[in-house]
């Protein structure tokens, strides 16, 4: 797809220290992209964090070619930036002075780590926030929880990350 639609970024961001890899693979199943591309997003960023390399080269590789192609969607990830991810998110925000496509508004899908949430809120960026089960306590379920209940933020779930990033 070669249409001159403005850049739109989705990020993702598993956290640095903890893996959560089957959000990795949620966010990299073609229904998921197929939903971005619905969107009109263009660009699918996402910061794999520890661990998850291996999950994010296993399915950004497996996914065709003909795929990406269609759904014009430029994939890629990091691991770990010592700067932080104020960056990465006015990329999605599309506000940063190096963007010509200023409003052009992305969004964020973050495991419920508290600073992520807070630094995408903090320039009010539409988040959707997917709990990491895994760890302690499924601690991060009540953040979310409360957070989507005073529509701070929506509260995805992996099984329906598809849905959430068209709310």
């Amino acid at each position: 797809m070669t249409d001159a639609r403005p850049p739109k970024r989705c990020f993702v961001t598993v956290g640095a220290t903890a893996s959560f890899t089957a959000l990795i693979r949620a966010v990299l199943e073609p229904q998921f992209l197929e939903a971005l591309s619905q969107q009109g997003y263009t660009e699918l960023r996402v910061q794999y964090g520890k661990g998850g390399k291996k999950a994010f080269d296993d399915y950004s590789w497996v996914l065709p070619d003909e795929v990406k192609t269609k759904l014009g969607i430029a994939i890629t990830g990091f691991d770990f930036n010592k700067d932080g991810l104020q960056e990465e998110l006015l990329a999605a925000k599309r506000v940063h002075r190096k963007s010509q496509y200023r409003g052009v508004e992305g969004c964020v899908i973050s495991h419920a780590g508290s600073g992520s949430i807070l630094d995408a809120l903090r320039i009010e960026l539409p988040t959707v926030v997917v709990p990491n089960p895994d760890l302690l306590d499924n601690h991060q379920l009540e953040l979310a929880e409360v957070l989507a209940e005073q529509n701070y933020v929506v509260h995805g779930k992996l099984e329906y990350a598809t849905q959430a990033c068209m709310e």
